[in-house]
């Protein structure tokens, strides 16, 4: 392990023009941070008690593994709230989707999924919430296709924009082959994912109770060994993981006790294991707990 690049040393420690609220030796100890050589990280955190922010590479633009899930989530709850679609509408599953090169179609890999109960239910109709909730805390590549198939990736990009997200990019659903080859990739920046969170949090992606589901759905993550590694045990957290070869992702709305919210985003590339870029990102979200929150 070495220290930082100089370069990524000096991004961590950039704030917003506001007045700061965040500690300095948070922003120090961020700083002093620890990662292996030839590794990239971009790091956004809002603090929702009074608005400050600190955004390390924040601007830094990656593919978005499968935190792309979090705009399709907020598409869907803004189709329900406008009447048209339904948290209980039901979905057909099926396990053929088209690529956006040239309309071929395409089938998932159960063994490429992080969930696989999904595909033995081929030929049934699910609620789309069902498809949320799975898409989400199991990250299910076919419920996420099946979604987006009903959604349209452009109205997904264009609704995460209109949250001040405003240079994500949705393209398409995942595992599209020809469309990876082409460079044609949902990217995002850790500012994208944060302010996202931020929207869902804070209730303006969507109503009260589809905020509520949301907010649901994704405390019930079953992928914890990132940013949630690093509060104590018990803490709600709604997050959303993202990882392909090289890439590890996580993005966090945190709850202390006793205190409004913050957002935790980290995006990382080039560590040598999964394992690994976990380890750095409880490890980060351990220090920003403590800079804010308190010794646990």
């Amino acid at each position: 392990m070495k220290p930082l690049s100089l370069l990524l040393l000096a991004v961590l420690v950039l704030t917003s023009p506001a007045a700061g609220q965040i500690p300095g030796d948070l922003r120090s100890n961020l700083g002093a941070g620890t990662a292996p050589a030839g590794t990239e990280v971009g790091l956004a955190l809002l603090d929702l008690a009074n608005g400050d922010s600190l955004w390390g590479n924040a601007g830094w633009r990656v593919h978005a593994a499968s935190t792309m899930k979090v705009p399709v989530l907020i598409e869907l709850a803004q189709r329900v709230d406008a009447g048209r679609y339904g948290w209980d509408w039901p979905v057909l599953v099926q396990n053929s989707f088209r690529s956006i090169v040239d309309g071929s179609t395409y089938r998932l890999n159960p063994a490429d999924d992080s969930d696989t109960t999904l595909y033995a239910l081929e030929g049934q109709r699910l609620p789309a919430r069902e498809l949320a909730r799975l898409m989400i805390t199991w990250s299910s590549n076919l419920a996420t296709n099946l979604l987006v198939a009903q959604l349209g990736a452009p109205a997904i990009q264009a609704t995460a924009r209109g949250l001040s997200a405003d240079s994500i990019v949705v393209l398409r659903g995942v595992e599209d082959q020809k469309a990876y080859d082409r460079g044609l990739n949902n990217t995002t920046t850790a500012r994208d994912l944060a302010v996202l969170l931020a929207a869902i949090a804070q209730g303006r992606a969507a109503s009260d109770s589809s905020t509520t589901i949301m907010l649901d759905i994704l405390s019930h993550q079953q992928f914890r060994d990132g940013i949630p590694a690093g509060v104590p045990p018990g803490t709600q957290v709604a997050s959303k993981t993202g990882n392909l070869t090289g890439i590890n992702h996580d993005a966090a709305v945190i709850f202390p006790p006793g205190r409004p919210p913050y957002v935790l985003v980290i995006l990382t590339r080039g560590f040598p294991s999964q394992a690994a870029a976990e380890a750095y990102m409880a490890d980060v979200s351990r220090t920003v707990w403590a800079g804010l929150v308190g010794a646990p």
